[in-house]
């Protein structure tokens, strides 16, 4: 008979029992982190658990019809993803829809109502100085703003002596050291004489050259001024009807008035100059926890080269003028999310805001600047909560479609491969128990959630890792119709099934890490279930189906080709028996007799 080629490779071979000792430890660790873990199910996404789906509509500002085009739409979807992924949402699906719509998909969790409000906030960020501010609402004190610093380890130097110089200067109530108790009148006339002087640190209201501005124009800003002194006197920041009619962001280049709430609360009502940094100037910001001072929870900023510039010019100016000029807001839809005073001026490209911040404000904040500045404006056309008892009908129908597959798979095996069924529904079992216990794990630990594009790329699994046991099977029963014995069949079968097994996963990992990076929303569920399903089947095969076959090959029952085996010899019509061919052998040499000679 042929033997199995002798040497380092026929030696692995005959020790199997490693191969599958291997793979049991990796699943009982596995198996054991799961529940270690205390996820011993998969993330389901919206379309099983449920959630809220909302319809977001461009809407183009005033002569800028063109703005809303497929690469804006497009950076819009991006920083939207990044803006709710940012918040620890999993699974969000953010896509466009048509022109000029987007939708976003919010699974049901601890942080879905936080998302929602994040992405509907869709308004343009700026960085506006502060010309006067006040409590809306008399008789309150205000609470200490956060205070901007471009060193780390000096910040809470810094901002309390901003606080120190407020108090003594003509801070306004609601003043990171002041009180209400600084009338509306004085604190309106110290507004107006700043609007006069100078609109925005940068001098845009001043005459250029010494020039003395025109009549018409003086007068033209003396309205402009008044106008904007009457409609922060009426503002009252408490009324939800006046906060959304409170300025227009929009416009860049001119003053507006604006509402905000501090660390406790209370609204406070702004006057604010021209935008003097635009949110795209931000390159990224991180929320930090500071253990060098106390002032705990902090949120750095970095800018881009541009930005850095900006920012550089807008904090000298500030932190040169007195109170309230030393003080710029942040400001997202028109609203001051924070107010930070400025000690020194920023010219590092970089910046740290600090206050009475926790984790979760200091988070959102971070937030707010690294994702804020979209391209477009969105209006929220409509919102839908989306329940879990239509995805779980159409869970357990998938379910039921899967096991009705898996069934007809494993009496297809049953009859036509009879004892060889046992290794194939073995391995099937080991393979479905790996992916349940990785996608189990996948949930916490990179947010992948299970919807129902996913449950059917693991069905369509089932039939990429039968064919893996069919190839193999049947290049040890064209050995068996070679003459070969089980056990040498078994190991020269091996190299030619495994090149194809190897060539047929190759080509479907890579037509799903193709429609994994070319798709989007749920068809991404689809590609990532098949790619891992597809490398566990490579891992099933070389680890379990191969040592396992081995192992039974040894066994009387396959051994001898039982009829019930798979492998009996006379139903595969197999030749006689191959046997080594042997020469004859040569005689040995010796003297010559001269008899025979």
């Amino acid at each position: 008979m042929v033997a199995p080629k002798k040497g380092k490779n026929a030696s692995a071979q005959s020790k199997p029992g490693r191969s599958l000792a291997l793979i049991l430890i990796a699943i009982v660790a596995l198996t054991g982190g799961m529940f270690a873990s205390g996820h011993t199910t998969p993330r389901l996404g919206i379309d099983l658990a449920g959630g809220t789906s909302i319809t977001l509509r461009a809407v183009p500002e005033e002569g800028q019809e063109s703005a809303i085009n497929k690469t804006n739409m497009d950076t819009a979807v991006e920083i939207m993803e990044r803006r709710v992924n940012g918040l620890g949402v999993s699974e969000a699906e953010v896509q466009t829809q048509g022109d000029r719509n987007i939708i976003v998909n919010i699974p049901k969790g601890t942080n879905s109502k936080e998302a929602r409000e994040q992405v509907g906030t869709t308004a343009k960020l700026y960085f506006r100085p502060v010309v006067a501010t006040e409590l809306s609402g008399a008789g309150a004190t205000g609470s200490p703003s956060p205070s901007a610093s471009g060193e780390p380890t000096d910040k809470a130097t810094d901002g309390a002596a901003d606080q120190d110089k407020a108090t003594d200067g003509e801070k306004a109530s609601g003043s990171p050291s002041g009180s209400a108790s600084a009338s509306a009148t004085t604190q309106g006339r110290a507004a107006s004489d700043a609007l006069k002087a100078d609109p925005s640190p940068s001098g845009s209201g001043k005459a250029s050259d010494g020039a003395s501005p025109s009549p018409s124009a003086s007068a033209s800003g003396d309205d402009a001024t008044a106008a904007l002194q009457q409609q922060y006197a009426a503002l009252d920041c408490t009324d939800e009807a006046a906060r959304a009619k409170a300025g227009d962001g929009s416009k860049q280049d001119e003053s507006m008035v604006a509402c905000g709430q501090n660390s406790q609360g209370q609204w406070q009502k702004y006057i604010l100059g021209p935008a003097a940094v635009d949110g795209t100037d931000v390159d990224e910001a991180e929320a930090v926890y500071n253990t060098q001072t106390a002032a705990g929870w902090t949120v750095t900023m970095k800018f881009t080269d541009e930005g850095g510039k900006k920012f550089a010019d807008i904090t000298g100016k500030l932190a040169q003028n007195q109170s309230p000029q030393n003080q710029f807001a942040i400001v997202l839809d028109n609203e001051v999310v924070s107010d930070p005073y400025v000690s020194q001026a920023l010219t590092g490209g970089s910046a740290e805001i600090s206050g009475n911040f926790d984790q979760e404000e200091a988070q959102a904040l971070a937030n707010m600047l690294s994702y804020g500045a979209l391209p477009l404006t969105f209006k929220e056309d409509s919102v839908t909560t989306v329940t879990a008892a239509l995805g779980g009908e159409q869970l357990k129908a998938g379910l039921i479609a899967g096991a009705i597959g898996l069934a007809l798979v494993v009496i297809y095996l049953l009859v036509y491969y009879r004892g060889l069924s046992f290794i194939a529904v073995a391995s099937l079992l080991v393979s479905a128990g790996l992916t349940y216990v990785i996608m189990s794990l996948l949930g916490p630990t990179i947010g992948f959630a299970l919807n129902l594009p996913a449950v059917c790329g693991a069905i369509v699994a089932i039939g990429i890792t039968a064919d893996s046991f069919i190839v193999y099977f049947e290049r040890v029963r064209d050995e068996i119709r070679e003459g070969r014995s089980l056990r040498p069949a078994v190991e020269r079968a091996w190299p030619r099934a495994r090149r194809t097994i190897l060539v047929s996963d190759f080509v479907s990992f890579l037509a799903a890490a193709v429609l994994f990076v070319v798709t989007v929303g749920k068809v991404q569920g689809f590609a990532f279930t098949l790619g891992l399903t597809t490398l566990l089947d490579v891992v099933v095969v070389f680890f379990f189906t191969k040592p396992l076959l081995t192992l039974m090959a040894r066994r009387k029952f396959f051994s001898s080709g039982h009829k019930w085996s798979g492998l009996d010899p006379k139903s595969l019509g197999a030749k006689p028996p191959l046997r080594r061919t042997r020469r004859p052998a040569r005689p040995v040499a010796g003297p010559v007799d001269p008899k025979e000679a």
